[in-house]
């Protein structure tokens, strides 16, 4: 594929480094930095402080494993949140999609990712001990399984089923308003809180 060069390659370097990011390509890049180049020194000093104030001191709540500004996440501290229901997500977007709902008040465990074995993604690379370990401790009396309802999703849940059977606790998973192969993230509010709303027992096939 033919890849554009310029006159300068100082912006040369600031559009390959642009396209790297997740769905920029090089004329997304070119506009990115030409655009930069038109605004105040000050605006492009603010865009690389805010990205290396992110990368630098931005963490992992402890906990459930979403992204905080301390060791501690504002949901897994929030006094108000329900202590004793987790929903299991697959990453920190999912989070935020349900957050946005504002139909949940549980606490949330971020896996990582989800098993998938044709991507090399095993039980061992997810987060799924830490999981074990909070419900190891009997405070936690629901578990709500909120996957994308897509085969890789569905072996996850069925996997997890298996490692919390040991519990006595509830398992649920979110209702089929998710219809089945839709990844969370790109769930309408709505129907994203009515199927939280709606869960039922989770029941492996």
């Amino acid at each position: 594929m033919f890849e554009p060069r310029y006159v300068s390659d100082l912006l040369q370097k600031a559009v390959d480094a642009f396209a790297r990011l997740p769905g920029i390509g090089p004329k997304s890049a070119l506009r990115m930095a030409l655009y930069l180049l038109k605004q105040e020194e000050a605006e492009a000093e603010n865009l690389a402080d805010s990205i290396l104030e992110l990368r630098k001191k931005v963490v992992y709540c402890s906990s459930c494993r979403m992204i905080s500004d301390a060791p501690l996440c504002p949901v897994c501290s929030h006094p108000q949140r329900e202590q004793g229901v987790i929903c299991v997500v697959e990453n920190v977007r999912d989070v935020m999609s349900i957050e946005n709902t504002g139909s949940y008040k549980g606490l949330y465990h971020v896996l990582g990712g989800i098993i998938s074995p044709i991507d090399g993604i095993s039980p061992a690379d997810l987060a799924i001990e830490p999981l074990l370990e909070r419900l190891q401790k009997g405070n936690v009396q629901e578990v709500i399984l909120a996957l994308s309802t897509t085969m890789e999703g569905e072996t996850t849940c069925f996997y997890l089923y298996k490692k919390m059977a040991q519990f006595p606790l509830k398992i649920t998973t979110i209702a089929r308003g998710v219809g089945f192969g839709d990844q969370l993230e790109y769930t309408d509010e709505l129907t994203l809180g009515r199927s939280i709303e709606n869960r039922q027992p989770f029941k492996p096939e």
